[in-house]
């Protein structure tokens, strides 16, 4: 199984309560969102972030990498691939809280495109739910296949907050994917709230960075 690396950023307050990793969209690596970290230091003054580079090199973009392949040629290609990708990844959440030496419930994921599919797959079958998960310009993949939607809520066994935040204008996963991941996620009994970014493409506009900061706040933050 390969094992992932990426930049980290050391909480700003020295002390290590709790852990938010970046997972980035195709073609991209992990160097494209720790930036976000240093965005949000102030509101998560105890949070360590790390941002892996995805485990295959991408085939559309010569420098980048990918978390599965896209061909589009596979009505399943997506599901095939965010299960393909999900144990390399469960092993790198796993090492990292054992790193920063956290507890599971102390985990926050954040993903933009393929990475909100990956995020989303992962998060919902971590044994332990993570704190929160935050989807940008992403979808919440579910099987095609009937033999395989038979089973798909079975495995949904964690429950954690989720808000997705999706640009009004996406060329590449149009808004739809929006309405359709939080309808799906609803399905599955998880709670999700959803912002639509007005005149915004495939990206993250100042609205989508301010609003997953503060849920991050807000559920990583002390219980009342």
């Amino acid at each position: 199984m390969a094992t992932l690396t990426g930049p980290l950023i050391a909480p700003r307050s020295g002390k290590t309560k709790q852990l938010v990793v970046f997972l980035h969209g195709y073609g991209a690596d992990g160097n494209d969102l720790i930036e976000l970290g240093n965005q949000w230091r102030s509101l998560l003054p105890d949070t360590a972030f790390a941002s892996p580079h995805a485990p295959e090199p991408c085939a559309g973009a010569s420098m980048g990498r990918q978390w599965f392949t896209l061909t589009m040629r596979d009505m399943d290609e997506r599901w095939i691939g965010v299960q393909k990708a999900g144990p390399v990844l469960q092993s790198y959440l796993d090492a990292e809280l054992a790193h920063w030496q956290l507890p599971p419930e102390r985990l926050a994921l954040v993903g933009f495109s393929q990475g909100t599919m990956m995020a989303l797959h992962v998060g919902l079958r971590r044994a332990v739910p993570p704190a929160a998960i935050v989807g940008y310009s992403g979808i919440h993949v579910t099987p095609a296949r009937e033999a395989e939607a038979e089973k798909f809520g079975k495995e949904i066994v964690a429950h954690p907050p989720v808000l997705l935040v999706h640009g009004d204008r996406d060329d590449l996963i149009p808004a739809q994917a929006l309405f359709i991941s939080a309808q799906s996620l609803a399905a599955v009994d998880v709670p999700v709230e959803w912002h639509l970014s007005q005149g915004l493409g495939h990206g993250i506009d100042p609205d989508g960075l301010r609003l997953g900061g503060e849920f991050l706040a807000r559920a990583l933050g002390p219980k009342r």
